[in-house]
């Protein structure tokens, strides 16, 4: 019988990159000519936001956000040491990057060899400079397990909820950064050497109606008066199911597996209602406390619309690993929540024996 870890964490991409620039989304925003200035000017926000965005634009902030990630980080890691998985299963969002216009499958299991990966791809596009001062190009290798991938995806058809799998991934694009991150986060002193233990990952279409329409980024309100919709996404609730089918399948093998939800919680740019200002920290805190009581049943009275409106895309990973420990009867041991206004998205952290 398998042994497994349930783990929870961000893959903000500006962690990746320089103090001077973490609060760049937020100045992207207030670029925006069709944000009302009333809502743009820091003399109407509240009193965190004013706080972290001080008199030199969230600089000097962002060191200690920096230092709250960095050390839930840590004691994620230390708990992923101490345990030494065979493999980590990774639930993240692929944000227009391997599936695009031919395909966009609601879960894929990227069931890949070894794999050369370039994790600064997405601050090159966003023009961050990374925080290690690396060349742009630098890359390292993301060890897979092709065969579990195989037997995962078989595993999870099988339960009767419909999952893709790919043996390859798109050329001309950068690894999804969702997993590139959760590597580079997890192994943030030593980027570059040799990370100890494989991953699979598991792209989830966390982005639904917004990840063509938007390109999975951010868009100006000009940009979205008129917007052609996708498709939706998957709903937490079939989200859910997605975890609880993979922890089955987990339990049916005799390794040491480490579940792993790669994501930030509510995004301001992906906020509407929030004028791409600010995450929903109300929302999100509610989502907080119900998994700190065990309170699944909240989380999955949520409707896709719902999410959609608080900005929330991305916690559909979250989703997937809590139908996980669900099914597995796993109980949380540790957490923490990382609130920001200015920082584009709220971090939550944890870990499920």
């Amino acid at each position: 019988m398998a042994e497994v870890l349930g783990v929870g964490i961000t893959h903000y991409p500006l962690l990746a990159g320089a103090d001077t620039h973490m609060a760049s989304l937020l100045k992207t925003a207030l670029k925006d000519p069709d944000i009302p200035a009333e809502r743009k000017d820091p003399a109407n926000w509240n009193d965190l936001a004013r706080r972290e965005w001080g008199d030199d634009g969230g600089v000097t902030a962002a060191a200690g956000h920096r230092a709250a990630l960095m050390e839930d980080l840590k004691v994620c890691r230390e708990a992923i040491d101490e345990f030494q998985p065979d493999l980590l299963l990774v639930w993240g969002d692929d944000q227009y990057e391997n599936f695009r216009e031919e395909v966009i499958p609601s879960f894929c299991v990227l069931a890949y060899p070894d794999t050369e990966v370039e994790p600064f791809g997405v601050l090159g596009k966003i023009k961050v400079p990374n925080y290690w001062g690396l060349p742009d190009d630098t890359s390292f290798t993301m060890r897979g397990n092709q065969d579990y991938a195989k037997k995962l995806t078989s595993d999870v058809l099988n339960s009767g909820v419909d999952v893709a799998y790919s043996y390859e991934q798109r050329k001309g694009i950068h690894f999804p950064h969702a997993f590139a991150n959760t590597q580079v986060f997890l192994d943030f002193d030593n980027i570059g050497t040799e990370f100890p233990y494989p991953i699979v990952p598991m792209a989830v279409n966390c982005y639904g109606e917004h990840v063509i329409a938007r390109r999975g980024g951010i868009a100006r309100f000009a940009d979205i008066v008129d917007e052609v919709l996708d498709p939706p996404g998957p709903t937490p609730k079939r989200c859910f199911e997605f975890g609880k089918a993979v922890g089955r399948s987990v339990m049916d093998s005799d390794l040491r597996v480490a579940l792993v939800a790669s994501s930030s919680w509510s995004h301001a740019f992906l906020h509407d209602k929030g004028w791409h200002l600010r995450p929903d920290t109300e929302s999100d805190q509610r989502f907080y406390d119900a998994m700190l009581a065990g309170d699944y049943d909240y989380w999955v009275s949520h409707t896709s619309r719902q999410i959609i409106d608080a900005g929330q895309h991305e916690m559909l990973n979250w989703f997937c690993l809590l139908g996980a420990v669900s099914e597995l009867g796993m109980e949380l041991d540790w957490s923490d929540f990382v609130a920001t206004e200015i920082f584009n998205s709220n971090k939550a952290f944890a870990l499920f024996r």
